[in-house]
């Protein structure tokens, strides 16, 4: 899993790895049961501090994200099926609306749309 971190960002360093970690478990990169870095040695990988770390950790964990076996590492939850389809889900939700919007502005009324949708589902 790779992470790569804007510190100029305005987004705060634990939500830019948080989010990164859904994103790796989203795409498959990182199964149910897969081991996560430990909270040190992801830090000290990064440069950042380990409390930022475990803060990212933390929430994931509350998220029901991952599991965290104290004196063994944090894995990913045998319980984030759910999340995974629901963030893709959540994806394609995003790309149909941006397509809908798309067309409205190039003049297709919902009806038009809607036969486009069917005939692009029948193939």
């Amino acid at each position: 899993m790779k992470i790569i971190l804007n510190h100029s960002s305005m987004v705060p360093i634990y939500e830019q790895l948080i989010n990164q970690i859904k994103t790796a478990i989203a795409n498959g990169e990182l199964k149910a049961g897969s081991a996560l870095p430990s909270v040190r040695n992801l830090a000290a990988e990064l440069r950042i501090s380990a409390l930022t770390v475990k803060k990212a950790y933390d929430r994931l964990e509350e998220e029901g994200i991952l599991v965290t076996v104290h004196g063994t590492g944090s894995f990913v939850s045998e319980r984030n099926l759910e999340f995974i389809k629901e963030s893709r889900r959540h994806e394609v939700e995003v790309m149909l609306s941006e397509a809908v919007e798309r067309a409205k502005t190039f003049g297709m009324s919902d009806d038009e749309i809607r036969q486009l949708i069917d005939i692009i589902l029948e193939d």
